[in-house]
């Protein structure tokens, strides 16, 4: 049976929902929809919000003769008139997400001069987007980019790598479109630290900033062995003898404009004032919190403990978002992610401190678990201790999920249909 929420608890969950409503496709998109092109619109697009950034679309040009495909994950559909959605794997990509590619491709084939390719851009599209160049197989692309994100390297690293072994990442969606004479718009909802188009999905319509040497090189440094078909392509890219992806000042380009239309630091404004207006104080220590989840979990609790210490007239909400990673190791290997596993290492941490905390993924999935996230209660470790539940050891085997599951502390949302990245809310009341 569900506990009763009481009144500090129902503020921490309210406000993730206050947050991801800033990012909903259906508020965020229509003031960029480019109303004034009266040429063919050929709309295409990948990510676990670009479903509903096409219904969104559809709902704010409603006299516009639209086509097109759009890739989501499964379960993150939307109903659409004109654009037709596919779903397909995330994180790990396989046939289903080539089959959809493939046929958004043939749509991006119907350009003519004078067209407009609407792109819709959002986080997750980085698998969903899966084209291999000639000689590797969706199995090698599969298998490195599951030993990628197992050996915890930053998302940026994972994406040059899935850049160069790409048809349509890293700027060369756009390339196509316009050497068919069509300009592009992609029309983006970040989940990334810093909002650069070129990190969100790999950027399929913005400039690349990595190389295949920068591919090989991270590859190594995340003691990853990639098949011999990737090795062999990013081998002979970096020799030259297979072309870049597009650079900033490639000529190429020109005709190509990319629009962030949602952020993670537009969720945590939109949460600060939600909480100042129940009477707390926010303080938003950052968009930008990156690194192992456990090391972030660190950094943070010396910011509660320098609150916990000061006198406070009215409670104090730290709010932060951005991407924790997770290096898996040992043998056992349980259900979780960055953000229950950064709320689990909290709680060890603070041991005892009298606090709230909620951490949650904004596109509702937390890793391989099956919540959004988890909610830390001043209870907490106490219930955890009475049922013989040991953190450090929940943590040693990645298993956060299964921690805060048997407390039925975890946090469930189902699909958000949007992504602007980790939502981190503290409160000290």
């Amino acid at each position: 049976m569900k506990k009763e929420l009481d009144r500090f608890e129902k503020m921490l969950m309210d406000s993730f929902h206050v947050a991801i409503d800033a990012a909903d496709p259906h508020k965020v998109v229509a003031p960029h929809v480019p109303y004034g092109f009266e040429g063919r619109v050929i709309v295409v697009g990948a990510g676990k919000a670009t479903a509903s950034m096409a219904a969104a679309v559809e709902e704010a040009w409603p006299e516009k003769e639209l086509e097109g495909v759009v890739i989501t994950r499964y379960g993150y559909g939307e109903k659409t008139n004109k654009i037709k959605v596919l779903e397909a794997s995330h994180p790990i990509p396989d046939q289903s997400n080539l089959e959809a590619t493939e046929a958004m491709m043939k749509e991006v084939d119907k350009l003519r001069e004078g067209d407009l390719l609407l792109a819709l851009i959002s986080g997750g599209g980085s698998s969903l987007l899966s084209m291999p160049v000639d000689g590797v197989s969706m199995e090698d692309v599969r298998q490195v980019t599951e030993d990628l994100l197992k050996s915890g390297t930053s998302i940026d690293h994972i994406n040059a790598v899935r850049k160069h072994v790409s048809k349509v990442k890293g700027g060369q969606l756009a390339l196509m479109a316009r050497a068919k004479g069509a300009d592009v718009l992609a029309l983006i909802i970040s989940d990334t630290v810093g909002d650069n188009p070129s990190d969100i999905a790999s950027g399929p319509c913005a400039e690349d900033f990595s190389t295949y040497a920068d591919a090989l090189w991270y590859l190594s440094q995340a003691q990853v062995q990639a098949p011999e078909s990737i090795i062999e392509h990013l081998r002979n890219g970096a020799r030259g003898l297979i072309g870049e992806t597009p650079k900033i000042g490639d000529v190429r380009m020109r005709g190509v404009k990319n629009k962030i239309v949602a952020n993670s630091f537009k969720g945590l404004q939109a949460a600060a004032a939600y909480f100042k207006e129940q009477g707390l104080r926010p303080v938003i220590i950052g968009d930008d919190i990156v690194g192992e989840a456990r090391a972030v979990a660190l950094q943070v609790s010396r910011k509660i403990r320098l609150e916990l210490s000061k006198p406070r007239r009215k409670p104090v909400v730290l709010l932060s978002g951005g991407e924790c990673t997770v290096t898996l190791t040992g043998r056992q290997i349980g259900k979780g992610g960055p953000c229950s596993e950064f709320l689990l290492a909290l709680a060890d941490e603070l041991q005892g401190e009298k606090i709230y905390a909620l951490a949650a993924d904004t596109d509702g999935v937390d890793g391989n678990g099956e919540s959004a996230g988890a909610i830390l209660r001043p209870d907490t470790m106490e219930r955890a201790y009475k049922a013989n539940l040991d953190p450090k050891l929940f943590l040693k085997e990645h298993n956060a999920h299964e921690f805060f599951s048997r407390l039925d502390d975890l946090f469930d949302t189902g699909p958000t249909r949007t992504n602007i990245n980790d939502y981190r809310a503290i409160l000290i009341p």
